[in-house]
C-alpha cells in the first residue's frame, strides 16, 4: 500500500487542473478539475491513484459528496468492486434520510444521505474533488460516523491548504490524503 504518490504523477496531474481566476466571484482562484476528466489517460493516471491507495486497504463502500465527488467515487468504488454511497444537497434524496448542516463563509449548507446507506462498523471511504475550508467533508463524515460507519480516510484530488479545511480536518481526527496542493494562490 503506497503511503505516498509519486511527485512525477503529482505534477502530471497538477499540470491538467485549470485555474480559472475571479469564478465564481472576484479574487477567487478556481480549480477546475474537468480537463482531468476529459482527457482518457489523465482520468485512468488520477482514479489509478486512489484505486493503488485503497485496494489493500479493503474498504466496504466508497462515500461521494456531491457532485465531483460522484465522478471520482463511484468510478473508484466500480474498481474496488464494493458499493458507492451518494451525500447529496438537502432535497435530493427520495428515501428516509439524516442531515448534517454546516457553515460556510456566508451562511450555511446542508448534506444528507438514506439512513440506510451504511450499516454499523462498516468501513468507508469519504471522497470528493477538492478540500477548501472542509466543511462539506467533514459534515459528510459526521453522517456516516452517527450511522455507526468508520471513516478509514478521507480523499481528495486537490487540497487548499490556506483556507484551513485539511488542518481542521485532521485536528478532528480524520485522516486525509489527496493528490495535489496549491498552497499559497
Amino acid at each position: 500500500m503506497p503511503t505516498s504518490v509519486d511527485a512525477s504523477v503529482c505534477a502530471y496531474l497538477r499540470s491538467h487542473i485549470r485555474t480559472v481566476p475571479d469564478w465564481p466571484s472576484a479574487g477567487v482562484q478556481f480549480r477546475d478539475i474537468t480537463p482531468l476528466l476529459s482527457n482518457p489517460r489523465v482520468f485512468r493516471v488520477l482514479i489509478d491513484q486512489f484505486v493503488h491507495r485503497y485496494f489493500d486497504r479493503k474498504p466496504d463502500a466508497i462515500a461521494g459528496l456531491d457532485a465531483r465527488g460522484f465522478i471520482i467515487g463511484s468510478v473508484l468504488a466500480y474498481e474496488l468492486n464494493i458499493g458507492f454511497i451518494p451525500i447529496r444537497k438537502k432535497g435530493k434524496l427520495p428515501f428516509t434520510t439524516v442531515e448534517e448542516t454546516y457553515e460556510l463563509e456566508y451562511g450555511s449548507a446542508t448534506v444528507e444521505m438514506h439512513t440506510d446507506a451504511v450499516r454499523p462498523g462498516e468501513r468507508v471511504v469519504l471522497i470528493d474533488d477538492l478540500i477548501a475550508t472542509g466543511g462539506t467533508m467533514g459534515a459528510g463524515a459526521k453522517l456516516l460516523q452517527r450511522l455507526g460507519a468508520e471513516v478509514v480516510e478521507c480523499g481528495a484530488i486537490v487540497d487548499l491548504p490556506e483556507l484551513g479545511g485539511s488542518a481542521q480536518l485532521r485536528a478532528a481526527g480524520l485522516p486525509l490524503f489527496t493528490l495535489v496542493d496549491f498552497a499559497g494562490h
